[in-house]
Formats: structure tokens, sequence, C-alpha cells
């Protein structure tokens, strides 16, 4: 199991460990309020753990607090790492980010595109070009998610068993299938819309490979990195490594926004699934996505071990919309508790490009993105800077924890 622990006195890395407090206490207060079970917090600098800490509940009812180890969903906090598993295929020549997806996929190759009426009875054209690579990995593919509840096109996606998961019934080819043949919202490359691409890129890692989803990252990301604990589902009779340190997850009530026990949802990560879900279907400890987040601090590698050459992740990490747009102008609106202005997208992460314009304390280049039940990371190249929040609250737009993380960690900094 890798461990995780504070390796640092903050005056040695330019932080004020009493400002650094404020962490503990501002999200403390979301424990204390019922508003949030528990959360983890760590924060490192040049590879070091500088602030680690943990508060309340992994499971309320039980009685159980959230500790270093604790298990949490870390939804689409999975999709940069199927999004390094597809540059590393990318390295090797697997593909060009400007091939169209049916060379992998071949019901991709005959897509509709949205025009105009009800999800009953819409209106459609062909696609004027392609779903390339690259569009999944910058989210401009023009598939959508089915609980956005924003389009017609996101209702056909739920009337078809898309909303919070995927059907029981489909594996992941089968999803994506089932994807193709929906129409897309707009013509590929020309908007930005969070969606199930990357669920569609981590099944063109499948057919690359050769390999299932689950078998390539064991092998080509976990077992390099070290990452013992994460996985797809959380094995019930798997002892001290298993269900008992799986945190709950919870939502908020509809009446008093107190997190409420959501085990309709939550038991979904106590069995294998059919489809595996690159987009949102990791759960993971902190220690196993911090060493994730040291790699691409480190340009690709770390303790030796290299996924990826250090431009690739540099051009990773530069925003891809057309033009340099942010994802407020280019993109539709974002599932997220945080405002987007000054913030572009890369190859599988959000991209800060204008601190000034997204009016939080942070440095341009960070690039960063965050999971459905509340859980972000960051990683700041020009401070050396990483962040981890993990709670189990769902929907992540329920509190603004993103940006009061960054505020109250880059207050911190006095060097």
């Amino acid at each position: 199991m890798a461990e995780l622990k504070v390796e640092v006195d903050p005056r040695e890395v330019g932080f004020d460990a009493n400002r650094l407090a404020r962490i503990d206490r501002h999200f403390a207060s979301y424990v204390d309020d019922g508003l949030l079970p528990g959360w983890l917090v760590a924060v490192a600098r040049g590879g070091k753990v500088v602030h680690l800490s943990t508060y309340g509940m992994r499971d309320i009812e039980a009685g159980l607090p959230v500790e270093v180890d604790t298990l949490f969903r870390i939804y689409s906090m999975t999709k940069p790492i199927t999004s390094v598993a597809a540059m590393m295929l990318y390295e090797e020549g697997a593909f060009q980010l400007t091939d169209p997806v049916s060379a992998f996929i071949p019901a991709f190759g005959d897509v509709e595109v949205y025009r105009r009426g009800s999800a009953l009875a819409p209106t459609t054209e062909p696609a004027s070009e392609p779903v390339r690579i690259w569009h999944l990995l910058t989210h401009t593919s023009g598939l959508t998610y089915g609980f956005h509840h924003a389009h017609p096109v996101d209702a056909l996606y739920r009337k078809n068993g898309f909303e919070w998961g995927m059907p029981k019934e489909l594996d992941l080819a089968a999803c994506c299938d089932a994807w193709a043949s929906l129409p897309l919202m707009f013509q590929p490359g020309t908007e930005w819309n969070y969606s199930v691409s990357t669920d569609v890129l981590g099944r063109v890692v499948e057919v690359a490979s050769g390999q299932s989803l689950d078998d390539f990252f064991a092998e080509r990301i976990y077992g390099p990195l070290g990452m013992t604990d994460t996985a797809f589902w959380v094995d019930e009779g798997s002892g001290s490594s298993g269900a008992e340190r799986l945190a709950a997850l919870y939502s908020p009530s509809p009446d008093t926004r107190k997190a409420v026990r959501n085990d309709r949802m939550g038991k979904a990560a106590l069995r294998h699934p059919s489809c595996l879900s690159g987009g949102g279907g990791l759960i993971s400890t902190a220690a196993d996505y911090h060493r994730f987040t040291q790699m691409l601090l480190r340009y690709g590698e770390l303790n030796g071990t290299r996924l990826l050459g250090a431009r690739t992740v540099r051009y990773m990490t530069r925003n891809h919309l057309p033009g340099g747009a942010d994802l407020e102008s280019f993109g539709r609106p974002l599932f997220a508790e945080t405002d987007f202005t000054g913030t572009g997208f890369g190859l599988g992460f959000s991209v800060v490009e204008n601190p000034v314009g997204n009016k939080v304390l942070a440095s341009t280049g960070e690039f960063a993105w965050g999971g459905a039940a509340s859980t972000a990371f960051w990683v700041d190249p020009a401070e050396e800077i990483t962040g981890l929040f993990l709670t189990q609250l769902l929907p992540s737009s329920t509190h603004p924890i993103r940006p009061q993380l960054r505020q109250l960690v880059y207050q911190a900094l006095v060097d």
C-alpha cells in the first residue's frame, strides 16, 4: 500500500503553518454544519507533502472516520488517467491526434449532428468532419452526458439509459456503439461540452493496445507508479484492503442541503462494472492519486519511472481550445461549482491561462480537474505545488470547494 505522510516542515518550502491551518478550520465547518460527511486534504510542494489533514466521517452512520487510507470514488478524476493512457499509446505511434475515432470504433463512421427539434422528433444533419481523437481528449466531440438536463440530446441519452451511469447489460464497446448512434450536439470541434468523450477514449485505448482498460491501467500506470489501491470496483470480501475502507456516498438534502446517504449510487462501487468507465469509474486513495499528480508535476516521470515524455505532458497541459478561447466563452454551461473564465482546456485537463480573469489565486499554466463527488486536484508547475481534496458528496456543484481550497492554499504561501 502506498503511504502518504507529511514530509517536510512548511517553512522549508515557503509555507506558513499557521496559515495552512486555515484550510482545516474552514472545511471543518462544512462537516460541523452537516454539509459534508468528511474530507481529506493533501498539499505538496516540490514533491514533498507539506500539509495532510482529515476531518469528519467516511461513514456517518457507522461512525467510521476519514483516514489517510480511505478509499474514495474519484469519478471524473479518472479522466486524466485515461488521457495519460491514450497519450502513452500516442507516443508509441498507435494513432495520430487527427485520426478519426471510427478507425478504432467503426460505429463512429456515420454520425449525425443535432440541428433542431425536441428529443421526441430531432432533426439532424451529417457530421461535416469525423469525430477525431483530439476531439475526445478536449471534449469538443459533440458528445454529452444525460445528467446535464440542458439539451434535447441530453434527454436522448437519458431515454437510452445514460444518466448517472450506464445500462447494466452494456460493456464499454456496446456503450460506445450506442453513443455513436445518437446525434452529436454540435459539429465536431466547434464547441466544448463535458461528455462521455473520455469513456470513448478509453475504448480507443482498449482497441489500440489489445488490452482491457483495467488491465492497461494496472500494467502500464498503477504498477510503475506504485498505485496499489486504484481500481474500478472494491471487493466486499477483500478484508482490510476492501469495503470497510470505502467512504459512503452522500448527496445534499433538497430541503436542508445537509449530507444524506446515497446508497443507490454508492453501492455501485462494490461490484464489477460491465462498462469500464474511463470517464468516471475509478476508486482510489489520496496516496495513489498523489503519486499520479507527482508524475505529472515531474512531466511524466516519478522515482526513475517514466510514463510520458516531458514535451508530451507540456503539450497536454496547453490550452487546445480553438483560438485560445476559455471554457466560459467556448463551452456549454458547466456542471461545476467554479467559474472557468480565463481557463482553457488541454488534452485531459483544465488549464489556467488568466488567473486574474478567473478571480481565484492560481498560477498561469496550472492544470486540474475534479470529480462528481466533490473531489478535486490541481498541479501548479510554476510554484511546484499540487493540491488534492477528497470527499464523497454528489454532485460537485453543491459547494464552492475548489476555488475556496485554492485561495486557502495560496494565501499560506509566503516565500
